[in-house]
């Protein structure tokens, strides 16, 4: 099922698209509208995040499946964001994305990958080789706290 993902970069032309998909992405949790209100501008993809952000996206035919934005730091990486549309969870695009980043790390030689989890994609992460180091605070929910996961790369 994966041959028939293609992933390429994303354009700024593309940010509403991956903002909309983002906020659906989330909902699909079962989170209420207030909740889903206060994380709006965080699901966002700002035209800024372009600039300094390698930001890849996963497409079946001319749909946009999921995307991933990823922030390279010298040896260090932060998964900034892995949404994926609801109708292809579980399809393989995950993985698929997951993948590219991977190589996106390997070929600036970055040692370690972080993130900040939503609880409902820990597991993922966990399938995905990252441990859980600690805890975040939420950037919109005051009082909230989301796994923060790690893996080390070669």
């Amino acid at each position: 099922m994966m041959q028939d993902i293609a992933i390429a970069d994303a354009r700024p032309e593309d940010g509403v698209a991956l903002s909309t998909l983002a906020f659906r992405s989330k909902a699909h949790w079962g989170y209420d509208a207030t909740f889903m209100e206060a994380c709006r501008e965080e699901l966002s993809v700002p035209p800024n995040a372009f600039e300094g952000e390698t930001i890849r996206i996963a497409k079946k035919g001319n749909m946009i499946a999921g995307f991933y934005r990823l922030v390279l730091d010298g040896n260090e990486a932060e998964l900034e964001a892995m949404f994926i549309e609801p109708s292809f969870i579980g399809s393989g695009v995950g993985k698929a994305l997951w993948n590219d980043m991977i190589v996106c790390t390997a070929e600036v030689r970055a040692r370690r990958l972080t993130c900040q989890a939503d609880p409902y994609a820990e597991g993922f992460y966990r399938h995905m080789g990252m441990e859980r180091i600690g805890k975040s605070p939420s950037e919109s929910i005051p009082g909230r706290f989301l796994p923060l996961m790690e893996l080390r790369l070669a």
